[in-house]
């Protein structure tokens, strides 16, 4: 009877476990905190993703400019440890693509980031996040419409679709 109880108790813990993170995003290879460095430390969005203000993709940034602080800044915390031994290997970080768009949309980031744009205003509020959750489908016609409504931006098909 004691180990049926102690079965369900493992069981119900591995269900709870594995339900808590539903919510979340893809598991990442790194914990990364944009939490930390854009909340508590106020990095700048494009310090990072600095491809966002000069074309269509924002990019994920180098080891090199991880590596530029964290030589020294939290070197001995675990991720920091794990993020310098592929530097050292000569080996880049593979992410999980939070978004990906359907290869009939064209999207840019430049031309938002210079009308003023809010990095927030499609991907969240990221300085509450410590792990990335898109805060909604990114292949949604109606919300990038509404938007350039809003915002008197061109509808025009040919804006999204080349």
């Amino acid at each position: 009877m004691r180990s049926m109880s102690l079965l369900a108790a493992v069981c119900l813990t591995a269900l709870l476990t594995s339900c808590a993170r539903q919510d979340t995003g893809p598991r990442q290879p790194v914990a990364f905190s944009h939490e930390i460095h854009a909340g508590q430390y106020k990095i700048d969005c494009q310090y990072c993703h600095s491809g966002a203000r000069r074309g269509p993709n924002a990019y994920v940034p180098s080891m090199q400019t991880c590596m530029g602080c964290h030589q020294l800044v939290a070197a001995t915390k675990p991720e920091i440890i794990k993020v310098r031994q592929l530097w050292e290997a000569k080996k880049p970080i593979v992410w999980t693509r939070m978004n990906k768009l359907s290869d009939f949309v064209f999207f840019n980031h430049q031309p938002h980031i210079s009308k003023g744009v809010a990095c927030v205003t499609c991907h969240g509020d990221l300085t509450k996040m410590p792990e990335v959750k898109p805060p909604f489908t990114v292949n949604n016609m109606t919300w990038c419409v509404d938007c350039h409504r809003e915002n008197k931006a061109s509808i025009d098909c040919y804006v999204c679709h080349r």
